[in-house]
């Protein structure tokens, strides 16, 4: 029996998202629970990684049960095994044609930035930033960074093909808090990290934007900054 679970988790207590052979991961802490629940052996295929320090509000994995479990007992029983720093919000049976990862239609991130004064309680939550926002120039950076693009500079590792789409970039500013949002099929390793980093120095008037657009070119390679991990929260998966 195949079953989907919607969960969030506090990426600052594990080491990623996948199984490693050393420490914590998120992967990992749910195949033991599962594995205790069915009483054999339960691998789990989440619909992305996240790296070390990243948050999730909505990731979502799909596995296979040998029991045919009701979802509230899986739901309940894996709760009270993964608490305190996962925490499974819906758990429901689907057919096995499904894939937590190949079905997915689109993902949204968020990444957090704090305007305000030093907090040490938002450190593990947020990238603090001291600087002036210019919005304007964020969104100018958005509009080229939007629809098809080949983000070759903006990857971690070498890929085929470094091809993809973000559907939208938008940006949420509330007192002293301001969210960049991602909207696309998929995001590769570290490509939103870097992302923000560019936007950030751009913004910052270190580099002109005409640099972004030939970042974005497949004969020209540069780098700029990488945003640290911990305000990047990967907050939906969407199956329809």
């Amino acid at each position: 029996m195949r079953y989907l679970i919607r969960f969030s988790y506090d990426g600052s207590h594990f080491n990623g998202f996948q199984r490693q052979k050393e420490g914590k991961s998120v992967q990992k802490t749910l195949e033991e629970a599962l594995t205790i629940i069915n009483k054999s052996c339960v691998e789990i295929k989440g619909a992305g990684r996240t790296d070390i320090g990243v948050h999730a509000n909505g990731q979502c994995a799909h596995f296979d049960l040998t029991q045919d479990i009701p979802e509230e007992r899986v739901l309940v029983a894996l709760n009270s095994i993964v608490r305190p720093y996962i925490y499974v919000k819906e758990c429901k049976k689907m057919t096995n044609e499904f894939h937590a990862r190949f079905s997915v239609k689109r993902k949204k991130y968020i990444y957090k930035i704090w305007l305000g004064e030093y907090d040490p309680q938002r450190y593990d939550y947020y990238l603090f930033y001291n600087k002036k926002i210019h919005l304007d120039r964020l969104k100018e950076c958005a509009n080229i960074l939007k629809y098809g693009r080949n983000f070759h500079n903006f990857v971690s590792g070498s890929r085929e093909n470094y091809d993809m789409i973000i559907e939208e970039i938008q940006f949420i500013l509330k007192d002293n808090e301001l969210n960049i949002v991602f909207i696309g099929k998929s995001f590769y390793r570290y490509m939103i990290r870097n992302l923000i980093g560019a936007m950030l120095d751009i913004n910052e008037g270190k580099y002109e934007i005409q640099l972004l657009k030939k970042m974005l070119e497949d004969n020209f390679d540069y780098h700029l900054s990488c945003a640290p991990a911990r305000g990047l929260y990967l907050d939906s998966v969407y199956y329809e």
